[in-house]
């Protein structure tokens, strides 16, 4: 029987100390409406399940295809390939989950939350895309008392962010570059709809932790900041702002999908602390 109310998901991290206060579940969503060219997740942007492949770590024992029922001719994501390979070779990314299914995941951690002041966190890809999923796992929280975080880059319809105002405790929005044209070109699209959802949030009294991926030679100049800045001055300034250097964990992924990485490079420290120095400084300005 086919199950409903499903999203597919692609990871299901317990123990997370990166995606919000305390200790947190996070719940990763497949399917992205941007195509960010440093992303650290590339199997997150195709909604569908796929077969991850790890040649490094093939010794081309041959399990893989003896136990395939299509013996490798074809491949329709079952997933026994997986179970039977010795070195972890492959990886099958994406699963079909209920509602009731990723909460009672989310449930085996929940003294965790209780004791540092976690919870879980919805993730992706975009994991607002898949609305009525995460409306209606958002609302089984609140009632169990779970605190929520959604992770979104916010390029969406605003009533996607009505509809689930009620249910989240903290938004962790991400800004790739405050410039338009840049955006375009490293991103897929521009950034005003992704700038005036985000002025809405603000003026909502959202909980809002802004975070910027910073790449060096793409938005990691002083002008990026003195623009953000400029923003917040005029939409008010999120509970806390964060500056995430690039880092290149994901390219051994876009190998195993069988796609090429474009190559970026991590800013310089001190960049880093001149970036800070602009847009933190002001924020405490005028906390």
């Amino acid at each position: 029987m086919k199950k409903t109310n499903t999203a597919t998901i692609f990871d299901i991290q317990r123990g997370s100390y990166v995606d919000g206060p305390g200790i947190r579940t996070t719940v990763f969503f497949k399917g992205c409406n941007l195509r960010c060219a440093w992303c650290h997740n590339p199997e997150s942007q195709s909604f569908e399940a796929q077969m991850l492949f790890y040649q490094s770590k093939c010794t081309e024992c041959g399990k893989c295809e003896e136990k395939c029922p299509n013996h490798r001719a074809s491949c329709d994501l079952c997933g026994r390939c997986t179970f039977y390979c010795p070195q972890d070779a492959r990886e099958l990314c994406g699963n079909e989950y209920t509602t009731d299914e990723v909460l009672g995941e989310m449930l085996k951690d929940r003294a965790l939350y209780e004791n540092t002041g976690g919870g879980v966190t919805f993730s992706g890809g975009e994991c607002m895309l898949r609305i009525d999923f995460l409306e209606a796992i958002l609302k089984e929280c609140k009632q169990k008392g779970i605190h929520t975080a959604v992770d979104t880059a916010g390029h969406l319809p605003w009533d996607h962010f009505e509809r689930i105002l009620p249910y989240t405790d903290l938004f962790l929005y991400d800004i790739k570059s405050m410039d338009e044209e840049i955006h375009r070109q490293y991103v897929g699209v521009d950034n005003r709809l992704i700038l005036e959802n985000l002025a809405r949030l603000l003026r909502s009294d959202a909980s809002i932790w802004v975070r910027m991926p910073v790449v060096a030679g793409v938005n990691d100049r002083l002008w990026e900041m003195q623009c953000m800045k400029l923003f917040f001055e005029e939409n008010g300034y999120p509970d806390k702002i964060e500056l995430l250097p690039y880092h290149p964990m994901g390219e051994h992924k876009y190998a195993a999908l069988g796609r090429t990485a474009e190559t970026f490079a991590a800013p310089k420290a001190e960049t880093i602390e001149e970036l800070k120095n602009i847009i933190l400084t002001k924020r405490e300005e005028n906390a």
